[in-house]
C-alpha cells in the first residue's frame, strides 16, 4: 500500500522519483536507534552525512498492520479509515517531497513539510471519492483541518509549526474546493502542481494566500 500511495500522489503532482519508499522502512527497534521519538505513528528520520542524505520511514504497528490489510483503498475505505490512511499518506508525502527537494539541491523548512504533507492528505483524500461531489470533499476538509488535536508532550515552537501547517494548509485546501463543485480536475490538478513546484517562502506565502 505504500507503493500505491506513493504512485497515487506522484500522478498528482505529475512527478517520478528515484526511490520508493517501501524500501526505506524502518522496524521499531531501528527506528529507535535513530532517534525516532515515538510520539507519532509515522516519522521520517533524517541524517545527513558527507553530503548524502539519509532518510528512513517509520510507521507505528497498528499502521504496519492496516498496510497488510488492504492493496488500493477506495472511497468508502478511506472514509472508514481516515485516521490510518492519513497516517500513511504523511509519511509518504515527507519522504516524497524531502527526495524532490534534495534532488533540486535546496533545503526544506519543516513547516514547509508539514504544510505539503497536510496539502497532499487533503487532495489524496479528495481523489478517491472525486465522484462523490463537493460535499465529500467539505467532508473531507472538515475533518482534516477542523476536527484536530495536537499531541501535549509537543514543546511550543513544535506546537506552532503544527498549527500553523494546519491553518496554512486549512486556507489553501478551501481554495481549491469550488473546483471540485465545478468538477474541473484539470484546474484541480494543475492548482496542486503549480504549488508544489513553489519552493520555500514563496510556497508558504502561495498556500497563505487568502484572496
Amino acid at each position: 500500500m505504500v507503493g500505491w500511495v506513493q504512485d497515487h500522489l506522484e500522478a498528482i503532482h505529475a512527478i517520478r522519483s528515484r526511490y520508493r519508499a517501501s524500501e526505506f522502512l524502518l522496524s521499531n527497534d531501528a527506528a529507535g536507534e535513530l532517534g525516532a521519538t515515538g510520539r507519532s505513528r509515522e516519522e521520517l528520520l533524517l541524517r545527513e552525512e558527507n553530503g548524502e542524505l539519509w532518510l528512513g520511514l517509520f510507521f507505528a504497528q497498528n499502521v504496519h498492520d492496516a498496510l497488510q490489510s488492504v492493496e488500493a483503498p477506495g472511497s468508502g475505505w478511506v472514509d472508514s479509515n481516515l485516521d490510518t490512511y492519513c497516517q500513511i499518506a504523511e509519511g509518504v508525502s515527507h519522504f516524497l517531497y524531502m527526495t524532490y527537494v534534495a534532488a533540486e539541491g535546496r533545503q526544506v523548512s519543516l513547516l514547509e513539510l508539514e504544510a505539503q504533507a497536510e496539502v497532499d492528505k487533503f487532495a489524496s483524500c479528495v481523489l478517491h471519492g472525486w465522484d462523490c461531489g463537493e460535499g465529500w470533499a467539505e467532508e473531507i476538509h472538515r475533518r482534516l483541518f477542523d476536527e484536530v488535536s495536537f499531541h501535549p508532550s509537543l514543546s511550543v515552537q513544535e506546537q506552532w509549526r503544527y498549527k500553523e501547517a494546519n491553518r496554512l494548509s486549512r486556507n489553501y485546501c478551501a481554495r481549491l474546493l469550488p473546483q471540485v463543485a465545478s468538477r474541473r480536475m484539470d484546474k484541480f490538478l494543475g492548482e496542486l502542481r503549480f504549488s508544489y513546484r513553489l519552493g520555500a517562502e514563496a510556497k508558504l506565502r502561495h498556500l497563505a494566500n487568502t484572496a
